[in-house]
């Protein structure tokens, strides 16, 4: 009972920490007290006060309304690059699983491919080819993804696709589309629902490393890993922009970790049983 309660206590609080960030981002307008994008050399590299909560970078800019439209970017392409990968990769993954031969040897070893270089130099690579905006790191991150999605979608497809109801329904003549749709998806959400909750962290700092690399948003869009970037050149001078961007990327990150464990621990049968 003790631990069911706190896995509870840990979901609430993930679920509200998500959505804290989010409606964040969504209310930037609203809250940031100025404009991210206005300078105000007078300000700059000023240390926290009640104008600038958080400070002003290198350019006097505001770091806290910064940081709320650097949500906004960073939720973005995080997000659509996620559910990007998840519709791609968990089609491949349901497809080879389903139909096997042939179709899955060359799907899964296209997947084992592209699963065999390194996230961050494949995400490099993309943006290269593409050249260094957040659409491209979007697109790069969604291409990274997609491999593990693939694989853990047909791994947990091939146990549900043996099932008796699924020999059941194939057996009473049911079509492939309605066998996948009705009876074969709606088993597999809660892994994949734990899976995208987890993959949404990971590509939180993948984007916030291209961004700091340079590769992401390109200046002067407000970009986490791109404050990080800037403010380390006055770390000795004036560090709260490169302080702040940081741990802004940090509970961002830890927020939907800690969600998509809370999620596997809530919706997987044998960690509820025990």
């Amino acid at each position: 009972m003790k631990r069911l309660l706190w896995r509870d206590a840990t979901l609430t609080f993930a679920a509200l920490l998500v959505a804290a960030h989010v409606l964040a981002a969504i209310a930037a307008p609203l809250i940031a007290p100025h404009d991210p994008l206005a300078q105000n050399i007078i300000a700059r590299l000023k240390g926290p006060s009640a104008d600038n909560w958080l400070g002003a970078d290198q350019l006097g800019r505001d770091v806290f309304s910064r940081i709320l439209y650097g949500y906004r970017t960073s939720l973005a392409v995080s997000l659509g690059a996620v559910f990007a990968s998840l519709l791609a990769g968990g089609a491949l993954g349901l497809l080879a699983a389903f139909y096997k031969g042939w179709f899955e040897r060359i799907v899964m070893r296209c997947m084992d491919a592209l699963f065999a270089f390194p996230v961050l130099l494949l995400a490099i690579g993309v943006v290269a080819m593409l050249g260094p905006q957040a659409s491209s790191a979007a697109i790069a991150i969604a291409i990274v993804y997609t491999p593990i999605f693939a694989r853990l979608m047909r791994a947990a497809a091939l146990v549900v696709i043996e099932s008796e109801f699924v020999v059941a329904a194939k057996t009473i003549g049911c079509s492939d589309a309605r066998l996948l749709v009705r009876h074969v998806l709606p088993n597999l959400a809660s892994v994949m629902i734990a899976q995208t909750a987890l993959m949404l962290s990971a590509a939180i700092l993948v984007e916030a490393s291209l961004s700091f690399l340079g590769l992401g948003a390109q200046p002067p869009s407000p970009s986490l890993g791109l404050m990080l970037a800037e403010g380390r050149n006055f770390l000795m001078l004036s560090p709260w922009s490169a302080i702040f961007a940081g741990l802004a990327i940090l509970i961002l990150s830890f927020g939907f970790n800690l969600l998509g464990d809370a999620l596997r621990d809530r919706l997987d049968p044998r960690l509820r049983g025990g």
